[in-house]
């Protein structure tokens, strides 16, 4: 099957129809290191979508990251992530990092996160959503894809540098974005990527999140062929070697692949395992993902090649 067979599938299979969010309401203030920032609010693909906006002081349209939060069992954190970090990430979050390097960061609360907690609960949303032959992965995705066009749109950002970025949850989403919206940049992501069929032959799935359930999924593809859609944009895919989420049977099979789609582009990615880390990002990540972002926004992806 070729890359764009297997995009068009995985679009159907996760009810992909992504349109451009529109602003709803929009509040400006500083950071704590005074940055532009927006807390606003977008019209998404099933209602309101709460969103942190960090911009960078200078010249416009900027760069962009669209920060996919993570999980970590945490409901309330949600897009907050973005600007405070969590028990996952390096202190503080990615936010004001990202708009000292030169980049506007957009983080968008998930269905059952943040200030999105009373649209349900996640296995109860996940369940219903099963019967109706959905997914709740699906229905992020598409929340994603709406952000995204959201970003595209602003006069302020170079729509044409738009990269996605995660951990854990986030990674996935990240990944998974950047597969099926060929408009992406590229994409950053960490502690996640993992073939699901050797998690399931472990059991390491059952620890995964409902959100990661695609029904049909392992008919057509596996994740490493998922990332490898990226290609040949530039990728940064890192892992921790002690993380009992990515067993090293499930990471290297993905990895394999992965590395397999990008054979004729190999500039463009960048695998890196820090062997002592478990499942969270260590300092040395955060270096990599700000010099990997840093390199593809300056060069774009044609110069990786």
């Amino acid at each position: 099957m070729t890359a764009d067979a297997l995009r068009s599938r995985l679009q159907d299979l996760t009810g992909w129809s992504p349109r451009p969010a529109t602003l709803l309401s929009q509040k400006a203030s500083r950071s704590d290191g005074g940055l532009p920032l927006e807390e606003l609010v977008l019209r998404g693909p099933r209602g309101p979508m709460p969103a942190t906006l960090i911009l960078p002081d200078r010249r416009r349209p900027c760069p962009a990251v669209l920060y996919c939060h993570a999980h970590g069992g945490d409901y309330r954190l949600g897009r907050r992530e973005m600007m405070q970090g969590s028990r996952f990430l390096q202190a503080p979050g990615y936010g004001a990092a990202l708009a000292n390097a030169g980049f506007a960061a957009l983080c968008v609360d998930m269905a059952g996160f943040g200030d999105r907690r009373d649209e349900g609960d996640e296995n109860d949303m996940a369940k219903a959503l099963f019967w109706r032959g959905e997914s709740l992965f699906g229905h992020m995705l598409n929340d994603l894809g709406a952000a995204f066009g959201y970003l595209a749109q602003r006069a302020d950002i170079d729509a044409s540098r738009i990269f996605t970025l995660g951990l854990s949850m986030g990674a996935a989403h990240a990944y998974w974005l950047a597969a099926l919206e060929p408009r992406v940049a590229g994409c950053a992501h960490l502690c996640m990527l993992a073939d699901i069929a050797p998690l399931i032959e472990d059991g390491t799935h059952a620890r995964h999140g409902f959100y990661l359930s695609v029904p049909g999924f392992l008919n057509l593809a596996e994740a490493g062929d998922v990332a490898g859609l990226i290609a040949p944009r530039p990728q940064f895919a890192c892992h921790g070697g002690k993380d009992h989420l990515t067993p090293p049977a499930a990471r290297d099979a993905a990895l394999t692949r992965l590395r397999a789609a990008y054979a004729n582009h190999d500039p463009a990615l960048t695998c890196a395992i820090d062997p002592d880390a478990g499942h969270g990002e260590t300092a040395p990540m955060r270096v990599a993902v700000l010099d990997f972002l840093a390199r593809a926004a300056a060069r774009g992806h044609h110069d990786f090649n």
